[in-house]
């Protein structure tokens, strides 16, 4: 196992995310996969950076049932759950370690989705995934910019937060068709309805299978609570639905 506090949160969120937002998310996992249709693909595997769970396998199979598939993942209980996806489909393995740095020219495609902007270094990430991506592949990433609604649960999160850490610094997104460093066919907004029972299955969601989880491992329970109740106060009653979007960017070599 992982021994980094991002590694261990994961860990203990895998279940969880599974259950909760890997459903939710399916539309933009789904979006992301289309990509590799537009045209064919030189040899070698398609690998997927920041896996999860690897709800990703399902529609690249779909897309391309002969191709190599490749999963890697930081968390061991991320990986453990995307095994279990993966048993009984062949040419799939999934692989526990630091997706941030790919060998060059290694694959015909690099398909990512809510992983990059969970790294420290995301500029330097989606380079080494464009750059191990072999001539005339495709780099298919979608990842949640700094702002994704201004209403919504992720708004109303993002601002009870944002007296009680340190501000993200989003200036990458910027500058990241610039780090691509291949010839970009999209980079747009890319939005899908959600839907939650409540304001309160929302925050439990986040906070116990989702990226409040780590934390909630650094600044304890009672500061959750504390934050929980502030959030619940502000949030609407009844079922919640809303229409974030990600950002999704599309490069070929």
């Amino acid at each position: 196992m992982n021994g980094s506090p991002l590694a261990q949160a994961w860990d203990e969120a895998a279940d969880g995310y599974e259950s909760y937002f890997v459903p939710r998310f399916a539309p933009w996992v789904k979006a992301a996969a289309s990509a590799l249709i537009s045209q064919p693909l030189p040899d070698g595997p398609i690998v997927v950076p920041c896996c999860g769970t690897f709800p990703e396998l399902t529609e690249l199979r779909k897309i391309d049932p002969q191709r190599e598939i490749v999963g890697i993942d930081l968390s061991a209980g991320m990986v453990a759950l995307a095994r279990q996806r993966a048993a009984g489909m062949g040419r799939v393995s999934v692989i526990e370690g630091d997706a941030t740095t790919l060998a060059p020219e290694s694959c015909a495609a690099v398909v990512c989705v809510f992983g990059l902007q969970q790294l420290p270094d995301p500029e330097a990430a989606i380079a080494s995934w464009t750059a191990a991506v072999r001539k005339g592949g495709l780099l298919s990433v979608v990842f949640w910019p700094g702002q994704s609604e201004v209403e919504g649960p992720f708004a109303l999160l993002y601002n009870v937060l944002a007296d009680r850490r340190p501000p993200a610094d989003i200036s990458w997104e910027q500058r990241l068709a610039t780090a691509v460093g291949a010839v970009i066919e999209k980079d747009e907004r890319v939005a899908f309805p959600m839907e939650h029972e409540s304001a309160a299955e929302f925050w439990d969601a986040m906070a116990h299978g989702g990226p409040l989880r780590a934390l909630a491992n650094a600044r304890g329970e009672a500061f959750m609570r504390v934050v929980r109740e502030q959030f619940l106060n502000a949030a609407p009653g009844g079922p919640w639905r809303h229409t974030p979007a990600a950002r999704w960017l599309v490069a070929r070599r």
